[in-house]
């Protein structure tokens, strides 16, 4: 794809902070906000919407509190025309749209999936397959599981309504930009977000 087309994916961003509160945790507030985001990005079938987390750590464990949101000025445009960070007003300070810094580096942005819990393995393999409980255990043995140490941001399902973890992987700083989409989450499917 040429240059052009690149650079037109990531001329902007908004960046969204979360505010203390005596009243809710850090984690809640940020379930909560990022839930508010991927319902809208569902909402507009948005795949041009990326996003990224300035203050993200592995140690301490965190992903911050700054949500960087990454897109054309349209593209962004449209997002806040939605009216999507309607109840979190009082949680939040948010930036109008801005254009990207000059000579930034770029950032793959990503969802990891683990295998966390292996009872819950065990039991989805006996509905599949039908198989018995010690065929299972010997199919799905305990060191599948995996304590993952990513930040992650707890979610609830629509579909479901069971809470997940969705753990997120900042990739390496790189110099290039790289084109491509992003999911319902704003993260990556092939494509990098500006790194400032």
């Amino acid at each position: 794809m040429p240059a052009e087309a690149v650079d037109f994916m990531t001329t902007h961003y908004i960046d969204i902070r979360l505010l203390p509160d005596p009243e809710f945790s850090h984690a809640h507030l940020f379930g909560a906000l990022y839930a508010k985001f991927h319902r809208a990005l569902v909402q507009l079938k948005a795949t041009d919407v990326g996003v990224s987390f300035p203050l993200y750590r592995m140690q301490p464990r965190t992903m911050g509190d700054v949500m960087r949101v990454h897109g054309t000025r349209s593209a962004l445009q449209r997002l806040m025309d939605t009216d999507w960070l309607r109840g979190m007003n009082d949680h939040v300070t948010c930036t109008g749209v801005l254009s990207i810094p000059d000579q930034v580096k770029h950032r793959i942005v990503t969802r990891r999936q683990f295998k966390t819990n292996v009872e819950r393995l065990r039991r989805r393999r006996m509905r599949r397959k039908g198989e018995t409980e010690a065929q299972v255990v010997t199919a799905i043995p305990e060191s599948v599981e995996r304590q993952p140490e990513l930040p992650y941001v707890q979610l609830r399902s629509a579909s479901t309504g069971q809470t997940f973890r969705l753990f997120v992987l900042q990739g390496e700083v790189e110099e290039a930009p790289i084109d491509g989409d992003y999911n319902s989450y704003g993260l990556s499917m092939g494509g990098s977000v500006p790194w400032f």
